[in-house]
C-alpha cells in the first residue's frame, strides 16, 4: 500500500482520463475528493457522483456554476468581441478559470494541499488550470499525471488507458472505434484528437464527430423559415424576444440557453480551424458556438452604432490582447483584470436593440436602434445637406494627399 500523500481535489469529468486518474491517484496514496462543475454540459450528474464514489473518491462535489460562467466569464468575452486568431470564440478557454476557481476553493475548504487535473501535456488546458490555481492560491501543489513519466510511460496511448479501465472495472463512454475527444459547456462544444488529427479528414458532419451530440448537426437540412429575434443590450445582453411567437428571455442563463437552442437548429456557429496552441504547436479543432456567435454579431453591430470611432480603435486592440490572454490561461493575471476593466469602461455607451434573423448557419442583422446612437441620419443623407459643407472636403483631401 502506498504511503499516504494527503488529500487531492481532482477536476473530474467522469470520462476515460479522469476516471482512470482517480483510481491511479488512489494507487499513489492520495485521498481523492472529486469535483465536477456543471457549466451547461449534458451530463447525468447523479450517475457521475455514484461512479466517482464507486471508484474510491472519499467525497464528491457537484456544483452548478453555469450562471456565474455566463455572467462573469462569457459576458466579458461578448463585450470584448473576443476571437482568438480572428476565429475561435474561446469556449473552452473561458470555462477553465471558472472551474479552477471553485477547485481551489474546495481544496481550501477540505484542507487539501493538492489539486489535480486530466489535461494532457501537449495542450492548453494544463496551462489554463494551473496558472489560475497558482494565481488564486500560490501555495497549492498541482498533480498533473499526463506530465509525470511514471504515468505517461505506463499509458502511452488511449488503448493502454482503456485496458487499465477494463482491469479496474471503470466504465467509460469511449471505445477504440470512436477515439476523439469532446468538451462541452454552455458556450460551445469542441471536438479534437483521433481521426480529426488529420487536417484533411472531412468526415465529421452530422454523422461524424459528435454525432447526435452536435448542437449544429442540422446545418443545411433545416427547412423552416428563419426566426427573427430582437435583442436588447446595455453593456451586456439584457433581453431577447422572438418576433414570431413573442417568447422573451431576460435572465442571463435563460437568455443564453434559449439562443443556443435557436441558433443550434440553424447550424449557427460551427467552425473547423487550425489554431496555434500556447505550448507551441498547431492543432485542428471543430467548434460549435451557437449563442456566442449570435451575441458576437449583435454586440458588434450595436457597438459600432454607439461607440466613438477612436475609442473603438483602442478597444479593438484591447480585445486582441484579451483574447490572447484568455486563450493562454491568464484570466486571473493582473494584466487581464486591467484589460477587462478598460473594455468594461468602453461599454458604457453600448445600449440599444438589434433585430436579427438566423438561417442555415448564418446570422443576418436586419436593423438597430439606440438612444445613444452616434448615427446622424440628416448629416449622412444624400438628400439633405445638414451641418456639413461639401466644399470643406476639398481641403481635407488636399491635406491628406500631401504625403
Amino acid at each position: 500500500m502506498a504511503q499516504s500523500k494527503g488529500t487531492v481535489v481532482l477536476a473530474y469529468s467522469g470520462g476515460l482520463d479522469t476516471s482512470c486518474i482517480l483510481v491511479w491517484l488512489k494507487e499513489q496514496g492520495y485521498d481523492v475528493v472529486a469535483y465536477l462543475a456543471n457549466i451547461g454540459q449534458k451530463e447525468d450528474f447523479e450517475a457521475a457522483r455514484k461512479k466517482a464514489l464507486a471508484l474510491g473518491a472519499k467525497k464528491v462535489y457537484i456544483e452548478d456554476v453555469s450562471r456565474e460562467f455566463v455572467e462573469q466569464f462569457i459576458w466579458p468575452a461578448v463585450q470584448a468581441s473576443a476571437l482568438y486568431e480572428e476565429r475561435y470564440p474561446l469556449g473552452t478557454a473561458l470555462a477553465r478559470p471558472c472551474i479552477a476557481r471553485r477547485l481551489v476553493e474546495i481544496a481550501q475548504r477540505e484542507g487539501a494541499q493538492h489539486v489535480a487535473h486530466g489535461a494532457t501535456g501537449k495542450g492548453n488546458d494544463q496551462v489554463r488550470f494551473e496558472l489560475s490555481c497558482y494565481a488564486l492560491c500560490p501555495k497549492i501543489k498541482v498533480v498533473a499525471p499526463w506530465r509525470l513519466p511514471e504515468f505517461y510511460q505506463r499509458f502511452p496511448g488511449r488503448r493502454e488507458l482503456m485496458d487499465y479501465a477494463k482491469k479496474h472495472g471503470i466504465p467509460v463512454p469511449v471505445t477504440p472505434q470512436t477515439p476523439w475527444s469532446m468538451d462541452e459547456n454552455l458556450m460551445h462544444i469542441s471536438y479534437e484528437a483521433g481521426i480529426l488529427e488529420n487536417p484533411k479528414v472531412i468526415d465529421h458532419g452530422s454523422h461524424g464527430a459528435g454525432g447526435v451530440s452536435c448542437l449544429c448537426s442540422l446545418i443545411g437540412n433545416f427547412t423552416a423559415g428563419p426566426p427573427v429575434c430582437a435583442g436588447r443590450l446595455r453593456r451586456r445582453p439584457r433581453r431577447v424576444t422572438n418576433i414570431g411567437d413573442g417568447a422573451t428571455r431576460s435572465s442571463a442563463l435563460e437568455l443564453f440557453v434559449y439562443l443556443n437552442d435557436i441558433a443550434g437548429k440553424h447550424g449557427v456557429g460551427r467552425i473547423d480551424i487550425v489554431e496555434n496552441r500556447f505550448v507551441g504547436m498547431k492543432s485542428r479543432g471543430i467548434y460549435e458556438t451557437p449563442a456566442g456567435t449570435i451575441l458576437y454579431h449583435a454586440h458588434l453591430d450595436i457597438e459600432a452604432f454607439t461607440m466613438d470611432r477612436e475609442v473603438r480603435k483602442i478597444k479593438q486592440g484591447l480585445a486582441l490582447k484579451f483574447s490572447e490572454l484568455v486563450y493562454n490561461g491568464f484570466w486571473h493575471s493582473p494584466e487581464c483584470e486591467f484589460v477587462r476593466e478598460c473594455i468594461g469602461r468602453s461599454q458604457e455607451p453600448v445600449l440599444g436593440t438589434v433585430r436579427l434573423s438566423v438561417f442555415k448557419g448564418q446570422v443576418y442583422i436586419l436593423g438597430r436602434e439606440s438612444p445613444r446612437s452616434l448615427y446622424n441620419e440628416e448629416l449622412v443623407s444624400m438628400n439633405v445637406q445638414g451641418d456639413y459643407e461639401p466644399a470643406d472636403a476639398t481641403g481635407f483631401i488636399n491635406i491628406n494627399s500631401l504625403r
